[in-house]
C-alpha cells in the first residue's frame, strides 16, 4: 500500500527474498542457509517488472530463523525510502541527446568487441549485444520510455535498460 509516482509512473515498496540455492552445495553436511533479500521500488509500468533498491542483501548466509529475522529487520531499519525516491525522481530531470544516447549504445556494442588488454582498463559492462539491441529498439518503439527524435531523460533510460534487462530471466 506504499507507493509513490515518479515521472508520471506509479511505484510501489515491494520487499521480497529467495533462498539462494546456487550457492549451496547440496552434497555437503548442513551449514548455514544462504538467502538473497530486497527492499526497494517497482515500476509496473508495462510489466517492468525490476526492482530499483540500495536495500539488498545478495549472501545473507543464517543458520536459524531467528539470524534471519534479525539481519532482515536490520536492513529495514537502514533503507531510506525518501531518499531512495529523490534519486529516482532526479533521473527525470537528467537528459541524453540523441547524439549521445547514440553514442553511449555505440560505445557499449564496442566493449565487447575489444581486446582483453583494453577490457581490463574500463569498467565491466553486466549488458549482452542483445540486450543492447533490446534497448535501441525500445528507443524507437516503446510507448511509455522511448523517445526517438528527442532528447530522452535518465529516468526512461533507466527504464530501457532494466526492461531490456528482465528479457534475460
Amino acid at each position: 500500500t506504499i507507493y509513490e509516482t515518479v515521472n508520471g509512473n506509479k511505484l510501489i515498496l515491494t520487499i521480497g527474498g529467495v533462498r539462494a540455492y546456487n550457492h549451496t552445495n547440496l552434497y555437503s553436511k548442513k551449514g548455514a542457509e544462504r538467502f538473497k533479500v530486497f527492499i526497494g521500488f517497482i515500476c509496473k509500468v508495462c510489466t517492468n517488472l525490476c526492482v530499483s533498491t540500495d536495500g539488498f542483501l545478495s549472501c545473507l548466509e543464517v543458520t536459524n530463523t531467528k539470524d534471519l529475522y534479525r539481519a532482515v529487520l536490520e536492513m529495514f531499519q537502514s533503507y531510506q525510502p525518501a531518499k531512495h525516491l529523490h534519486l529516482l525522481q532526479t533521473l527525470g530531470n537528467s537528459y541524453l541527446t540523441e547524439h549521445q544516447f547514440c553514442q553511449l549504445l555505440g560505445r557499449m556494442r564496442l566493449r565487447q568487441s575489444l581486446p582483453q588488454g583494453y577490457q581490463k582498463d574500463i569498467p565491466k559492462m553486466l549488458i549482452t549485444d542483445s540486450q543492447i539491441n533490446t534497448v535501441a529498439k525500445a528507443y524507437i518503439n516503446d510507448k511509455n520510455f522511448g523517445s526517438l527524435g528527442n532528447d530522452i531523460s535518465m529516468w526512461k533510460l533507466y527504464n530501457l535498460l532494466t526492461g531490456a534487462n528482465k528479457s534475460s530471466y
